[in-house]
């Protein structure tokens, strides 16, 4: 009887050891798929709070206080740099996460290029 339930255990084990590397396996560790494009980017990953076109809705920003990415203000003032800088180390009240290590480096420049360029405030 104890040698039975021995292998009963030892069976669970084997397959939640299964279960959990096949879950693991199936993950996509990369939110962005794998794309390094910018627009590509920031629509995957951007848009749900600061909105497709960078202009959050009013709940984003009543509620979590979202900056909105097309106003003069932030404009004047975007690079590459200021962008990227936020883009990995998320916001200062930390509701913004942190995507370093979500993403790759290339991934998180090619999106502060974009909301840094000009055409990002230009689009329809």
């Amino acid at each position: 009887m104890l040698r039975a339930d021995r292998n009963s255990i030892g069976a669970a084990r084997v397959l939640t050891v299964v279960v959990i590397a096949g879950g693991l396996a199936s993950c996509n560790r990369d939110p962005a798929g794998g794309t390094v494009d910018g627009p590509a980017v920031f629509g995957m990953l951007c848009a749900s709070c600061h909105g497709p076109e960078g202009h959050p809705p009013e709940a984003m920003v009543a509620r979590l206080g979202v900056r909105d990415l097309t106003a003069p203000e932030f404009r004047g003032r975007a690079t590459p740099a200021l962008v990227e800088q936020q883009v990995r180390h998320g916001s200062a009240n930390k509701l913004m996460p942190a995507f370093e290590g979500a993403i790759s480096d290339a991934q998180i420049q090619a999106v502060a290029a974009f909301v840094a360029s000009p055409q990002f405030a230009r689009r329809p």
